[in-house]
């Protein structure tokens, strides 16, 4: 019997690792944006523990006005790095689209591959049968063969 041989088996790996690299990618623009909604995060904590010290009954005039000017400073870096997620999930996106495109292209060529299997190891059934018939022919005649010299000779 002569072994399964996928004649896109270099395609497949192809794929296969275009879909690893794709993978990958996704992972770097789900981790880049992760990081940048932790930074927004720790800024709102930050700001709101500002807005509650910037009131405080020990705190001069001067003092009063930094923590205004921190807390804009705060905002202003806030909105930076909003429009920064909100490239960031536009590349999450893309990396997303790009991952499922390169994973659809693979499954085609598995499932390509696994139909010539299927139809490989049926036509190999069907060959190992046709191979157990005739032997069992050839034992046949063989028999039917040697019971006709056999009664010729009596």
């Amino acid at each position: 019997m002569k072994p399964f041989k996928f004649n896109l088996e270099k395609v497949l790996n192809l794929r296969k690792h275009s879909e690893d690299e794709a993978k990958i990618e996704l992972g770097r623009a789900i981790s880049v944006l992760s990081e940048l909604e932790n930074n927004i995060a720790a800024l709102g904590r930050e700001r709101a523990r500002a807005a509650a010290s910037q009131f405080s009954p020990e705190n001069s005039a001067a003092m009063i006005q930094q923590y205004m000017f921190y807390i804009l400073r705060l905002d202003n870096t806030k909105e930076q790095l909003l429009k920064e997620a909100a490239m960031a999930e536009l590349k999450v996106e893309e990396a997303r689209e790009a991952f499922l495109e390169a994973a659809r292209e693979r499954k085609v060529l598995d499932k390509l591959r696994e139909k010539r299997q299927k139809e490989h190891r049926k036509e190999m059934l069907k060959q190992e049968a046709k191979a157990i018939d005739d032997a069992g022919r050839a034992s046949a005649h063989k028999i039917h063969t040697a019971r006709q010299t056999a009664r010729r000779d009596v």
